[in-house]
């Protein structure tokens, strides 16, 4: 794999594609089964009709190989490409019904991940020049995280946590069920020692006097600033004073990213890097 990350694996990519292809031929493509001959070969090329930072190559690749190995791909771009109307991103020749078979499954994948590359590219383009970096989040379409997560690495983003079992943060709900930041952080140090457990705390706060309890309290790992004004996370860097990483949440978007990396904040997380993206357009097409 191109991307050497904890939860890409072979295994994992060839179970997501088996379990795709499933949902969508079933019985079989009866479209292709009935329409084309079986003898017939072809070839057909992956046109960028949207600009943006491409993402998936190397998934298309896998895709056409698991559904036909005859199948001849070439790759005339690479992820994390930048591409525009009319550029060609491979090329696939072989069989007719393989090619036709794998085509949604390549379409839907690249689509998606483009998007989600060309958006996070868009971001991290707009904090340049700050300390800031960006962070995905859990908000993901579900069984397409892997891929969503993969996507904002090629568009030049950081993965957050993948899952619930990687690393503990305590959002407001926690810390409300708790009964406070401090009873939060001292029950899961607590419970990480008891299970012999090596995970880090982020712990997130909704205001300076939330802030000062942690450092209170300490023994977490990252303070969260969640939904606070550029100002606020100012003050409260202030009040952190280096003591931990900070890491600013909550509704940040193209227009509002700046400001929140100027304020001196380590990491932001945004998850409409992966929740409301727009797809990039992307057709492939027999020549």
């Amino acid at each position: 794999m191109t991307y050497k990350l904890a939860y890409l694996s072979s295994e994992k990519i060839h179970q997501f594609i088996a379990q795709s292809l499933q949902e969508d031929v079933g019985d079989g493509d009866h479209s292709s089964l009935a329409a084309v001959p079986a003898e017939a070969e072809n070839r057909a090329k992956l046109i960028i009709k949207d600009q943006g930072i491409l993402a998936g190559i190397e998934l298309a690749t896998l895709i056409f190989a698991q559904v036909d190995s005859s199948l001849m791909v070439d790759i005339l771009l690479q992820d994390s490409s930048p591409v525009k109307f009319g550029d060609i991103g491979l090329t696939v020749s072989g069989k007719a019904r393989s090619i036709l078979q794998a085509e949604r499954l390549v379409l839907n994948c690249m689509q998606r991940m483009s998007g989600i590359a060309t958006y996070t590219h868009q971001l991290t383009e707009a904090i340049k020049g700050t300390k800031a970096r960006l962070l995905d989040t859990r908000k993901t379409t579900p069984l397409f995280r892997m891929l969503e997560k993969w996507a904002v690495v090629i568009g030049g983003g950081l993965n957050h946590r993948f899952g619930l079992f990687d690393m503990i943060i305590l959002k407001d709900n926690h810390v409300d069920y708790a009964g406070g930041i401090r009873q939060a952080i001292e029950s899961t140090n607590a419970y990480l020692s008891q299970h012999n457990k090596d995970l880090k705390i982020v712990i997130e706060t909704r205001n300076l006097a939330e802030v000062e309890q942690v450092l209170e309290t300490g023994n977490v790992f990252r303070i969260m600033l969640d939904n606070m004004s550029p100002a606020l996370m100012k003050e409260a860097i202030q009040l952190i004073n280096g003591r931990y990483p900070t890491e600013a949440s909550g509704g940040i978007t193209l227009e509002t990213i700046k400001a929140v990396a100027e304020s001196g904040v380590d990491f932001i997380s945004v998850g409409a890097l992966t929740h409301s993206i727009r797809s990039l357009d992307i057709s492939l097409k027999a020549y």
